[in-house]
């Protein structure tokens, strides 16, 4: 059996696609960082985002949506002059108004409760056998995507919400021969 085929032999890109990809989460501040990186990698590569990833965890204060939500301009600006994150003031705004947002539907209902909804509960199990199969999004991830829109997130179109339910085990998307599907497949 062989791993799916994209996660390359970069070592941090095949202990992603080993240890995380597709685990079902359901810590609300963690699927939370998830969200804002998936956002950050839209026009970049995954693995671009892996590699700053620390650098992320430690600029955005450990991804506390509680206290990215009070930041403004100030911590634009420190964030805009920081070589370690990517630097896209559209994408840093976004998560300052995405963790606004994030608390809304975490005091309503649990932000985890809100996302695994989409899917009843339980992560979707797909048993596609090439990389041609795996869609990049779904009805799903359009509903999702419309839904955090309209509560005010940003950077959160149906492709980035698919790369997000399938990296946060919403959706296990391992190919059926990659070693993982089945063990990913049991701790849904």
């Amino acid at each position: 059996m062989e791993r799916c085929g994209w996660a390359g032999p970069d070592p941090i890109y095949l202990a992603y696609h080993d240890e995380e990809w597709a685990v079902p989460e359901r810590d609300a501040r963690a699927l939370f960082e998830k969200l804002v990186l998936d956002g950050f990698q839209a026009g970049l590569s995954w693995l671009t985002i892996l590699k700053k990833r620390e650098n992320f965890r430690a600029a955005f204060q450990g991804f506390d949506p509680h206290v990215i939500a009070g930041w403004g301009e100030a911590e634009v600006m420190r964030l805009l002059g920081d070589p370690g994150i990517v630097r896209h003031r559209g994408k840093i705004e976004a998560t300052i108004t995405n963790a606004r947002a994030w608390a809304a539907i975490e005091a309503e209902q649990g932000f985890a409760a809100y996302l695994w909804n989409f899917v009843d509960g339980r992560p979707i199990q797909s048993r596609f056998e090439t990389l041609a199969e795996v869609p990049a999004e779904t009805e799903i991830s359009r509903k999702l995507s419309k839904d955090l829109k309209r509560r005010g997130f940003k950077f959160c179109g149906p492709t980035i919400t698919y790369a997000f339910m399938q990296a946060v085990g919403m959706v296990n998307d391992h190919l059926v021969t990659c070693p993982c599907h089945e063990r990913v497949a049991r701790l849904g």
